[in-house]
């Protein structure tokens, strides 16, 4: 397997894969609701407030979190699904 290391910097300007982007969204979006809830310029209930504390927190992290993934093939890796039969993996294994 390759190994290619990246620091935060670069694994952020990498191609997000498409389900990650999809979670960034949904996460972006439960702390656009989370800000509103928690900055409401009417008087709420303080659990409401809570609970909007808690969606901007957790929305930040998703979105955080889902926008460092990159996938395999940005690192030049085969999909896990094929079970490992690369033409490397074939072609050592004729070789013993």
């Amino acid at each position: 397997m390759k190994q290619r290391n990246l620091n935060l910097i670069s694994r952020i300007q990498e191609p997000t894969p498409k389900w990650f982007r999809i979670v960034r969204n949904i996460g972006l979006a439960l702390s656009a609701v989370g800000g509103v809830i928690a900055t409401a310029p009417v008087s709420l209930p303080a659990g409401i407030v809570t609970l909007g504390g808690y969606l901007l927190l957790g929305g930040s992290i998703i979105g955080a979190v889902s926008q460092t993934a990159v996938s395999a093939e940005e690192y030049g890796d085969r999909s896990r699904k094929s079970g490992g039969n690369t033409a490397e993996n074939s072609a050592g294994s004729t070789e013993k």
